[in-house]
């Protein structure tokens, strides 16, 4: 007579690797993209900023692209359970505090990126990305609507970066601090 494993035994204790790489991936590249949106709006217009500002919106769309499937393989791929040590001692307030920053998170992921491509829209910037696939405008042109989503975009994109500096900073919380193995669990190489 066999007995059934608990339901947690079955969840793996680490993300897989293609969760792993695209988390680090899209940390990088969010990380890149804010340093050059900062640096390229202080910029004169030249030739530079032009460029600038078609890499940035470039590596949007491919964020939103890299975003689209990590959120499907999100879906249809379980993530491993908080460890044990976590479970045991983090008050609720903290629990609720991570699903909800993981939830802003994603919603930032696509919001971002979407209210930019709609700025470009509607400024008259088209989106050809790489410099070979013309997308489509989300929005016709109108002067008038792109200077009120301009300061939407930044915002948001200052909201993002502000729940990523405390995901970071929870991460190495519970990396140097509580010592309690959540970390492992999205770096790369671990058992």
């Amino acid at each position: 007579m066999t007995t059934a494993l608990p339901d947690h035994a079955a969840q793996p204790r680490r993300y897989s690797t293609v969760a792993i790489v695209l988390h680090w991936l899209l940390a990088l590249v969010i990380l890149a993209m804010f340093a050059v949106g900062l640096y390229m709006t202080d910029l004169p217009f030249s030739p530079q900023r032009l460029k600038l500002y078609n890499w940035h919106k470039w590596a949007g769309v491919t964020f939103l692209a890299l975003t689209l499937l990590r959120l499907v393989w999100r879906l249809t791929h379980r993530p491993p359970a908080l460890p044990v040590a976590v479970t045991r001692t983090m008050p609720g307030w903290q629990h609720r505090a991570y699903h909800a920053t993981h939830h802003l998170m994603y919603l930032l992921f696509f919001a971002v990126p979407l209210v930019g491509w709609a700025y470009s829209s509607a400024a008259g910037f088209p989106i050809v990305w790489f410099g070979q696939l013309p997308l489509p405008d989300l929005l016709p042109v109108n002067k008038e609507l792109a200077e009120l989503i301009k300061p939407l975009h930044k915002y948001l994109a200052l909201a993002l970066m502000a729940l990523a500096g405390l995901h970071i900073a929870a991460a190495i919380k519970h990396q140097w601090v509580d010592r309690d193995g959540l970390l492992e669990r999205m770096l790369p190489g671990g058992r």
